[in-house]
């Protein structure tokens, strides 16, 4: 049976078994009536069934011949360093292992991550031979391939293996990890490539199809539907994926992700999993951002990305609440880099960020994914939320540093009163927690506790009030209304969190 009667069967059962009860019905009803009376029984009416008009899905055999000599196998081999066998105590210079524990042993990056077994020594390391594989795809006749940063990670060779079994040693022109994209070039001519698409054309629920070599399979093909589009993820502030439920595991990565039509409109990058494989979410790189990223790498052999220098995070309905937004939009600045772009453009702590250029700031994630793809030194207008009202600000942006721009947001909401106990802080400590002002939190209970806020906390604001006195707060609470927005810094962090009062 093929793809489209497959689909199409369990549609035609459920109206067969409709039409049977239809039937039944009307057939019973009409010969009671019929004996009823003592006339002959008469022929009973079925209502039609209604027409459902058949989803057909793409004929992916099509798209498979046409695209798919132009996705490529790419392997890649390294070195990595391991201790020496039977020797787990002496010399080195990382964490030591337990004696004879299999770097497959769950508790062994245990022991790395929280530095080995106490007391011991790491035992010396070697040098071995590693080697992974991953997929990429074919831009330009000459031997221009795209593929993920993290698959040529460390790489000290890269071969590319076609779908006639040809094999190329290829060259790493450049590789983009905020991005998670890499350039490869193979000496090729007359090549076959790949249709590009638009991914902003893309609708969820439609479906898509991708070709590379999971677990070593090379040209495996998977399909499924769009989940959602501009996903952002931590720590991959610069990408608004597309997530879908196509199948992707370990080897898809850097395989192309095409539409219905045939044309690539992302990059497969990763999956979001508890086993290791593939449990029906994955996000695929945007091909229109990839192709910005390929060609600064072909010009200048690296990609650069623009910085505003804030600390954002997500806008609930308790902030839209308390910063009396209509709905929950935007994203909420918790921390401004001193000296920074968003510094000299005016922003503060506690405004929310709605448009940039025009473009609308849905979540806290567009915001990065926005400015990554601007140029460094380029101006963008900034439409911001402050006091009750829309401002407009300009920023010349920076370069993008490796600090994460996008703080996690707290979203507990507690209800109740506040429960805080208050006071100012001394100057030595406001000199040590680098503040000009704020209140000590010297206990929290009730709402407030419940919300995350502890005992130690800064209180540096209300509703983007600076925090002056324990009786400002208390009248700014009282004026306040379900919800309260408190900026605090614990350490060298800030974040808001909000705390519903009412």
């Amino acid at each position: 049976m093929n793809t489209q009667s497959i689909l199409q069967s369990p549609k035609r059962l459920v109206i067969a078994l409709a039409a049977a009860g239809v039937l039944g019905a009307a057939a019973g009803g009409a010969y009671t009536s019929a004996h009823a009376v003592g006339s002959a029984p008469q022929p009973p009416v079925v209502a039609a069934a209604p027409m459902v008009a058949p989803i057909a899905a793409p004929d992916f055999s099509v798209i498979t011949a046409q695209q798919g000599p132009a996705v490529v196998n790419i392997s890649v081999s390294g070195m990595t360093k391991t201790a020496l066998d039977g020797d787990d105590s002496g010399g080195g210079n990382g964490p030591a292992m337990p004696p004879g524990m299999s770097p497959n042993d769950p508790f062994y990056q245990f022991f790395r991550q929280f530095g080995g077994v106490p007391g011991q020594r790491q035992a010396p390391q070697r040098a071995v031979p590693t080697r992974a594989e991953g997929s990429g795809f074919i831009l330009s006749p000459d031997g221009i391939i795209l593929t993920n940063a993290h698959v040529v990670d460390g790489a000290k060779e890269v071969t590319v293996k076609l779908t006639d079994r040809r094999e190329y040693r290829a060259k790493v022109l450049g590789a983009d990890p905020k991005t998670d994209v890499a350039v490869l070039k193979i000496d090729a001519k007359n090549l076959p490539t790949v249709k590009l698409g638009n991914p902003k054309d893309l609708k969820v629920g439609e479906w898509v199809l991708a070709i590379g070599s999971p677990f070593g399979f090379e040209n495996s093909v998977t399909a499924g539907v769009v989940s959602a589009k501009g996903r952002s993820l931590p720590d991959d502030g610069f990408t608004p994926f597309i997530q879908t439920d196509v199948p992707i595991n370990p080897g898809n990565s850097g395989g192309p992700l095409f539409n219905a039509r045939g044309e690539v409109v992302g990059i497969n990058s990763q999956i979001y999993s508890r086993s290791g494989g593939y449990q029906g979410v994955s996000f695929s790189i945007p091909i229109d951002i990839a192709m910005h990223v390929k060609d600064q790498i072909v010009a200048t052999g690296h990609a650069s990305h623009a910085k505003l220098g804030v600390a954002v995070q997500q806008v609930n309905q308790a902030f839209a609440d308390s910063f009396k937004l209509d709905k929950p939009e935007g994203a909420l600045v918790s921390n401004v880099e001193k000296g920074g772009p968003a510094d000299k453009a005016g922003l503060k702590s506690g405004d929310v960020i709605l448009k940039v250029d025009g473009q609308p700031i849905t979540t806290s994630g567009d915001l990065p994914a926005i400015i990554g793809q601007m140029a460094p030194g380029e101006k963008a207008k900034i439409e911001v939320w402050r006091d009750g009202s829309a401002k407009e600000l300009t920023a010349q942006l920076g370069n993008a540093s490796d600090k994460t721009q996008v703080a996690k947001a707290d979203d507990t909401v507690a209800k109740g009163k506040l429960g805080l106990a208050l006071r100012p802080l001394q100057p030595q400590e406001q000199k040590e927690a680098g503040v000009a002002g704020g209140l000590l939190i010297e206990d929290a209970r009730g709402p407030a506790a419940n919300a995350g806020i502890q005992q130690g906390d800064v209180l540096l604001s209300i509703n983007g009030t600076p925090a002056k006195s324990v009786d400002q707060v208390r009248e700014t609470v009282a004026k306040a209304g379900k919800s309260v927005a408190l900026l605090i810094q614990r350490g060298d962090e800030k974040i808001f969190v909000p705390v519903n009062i009412g």
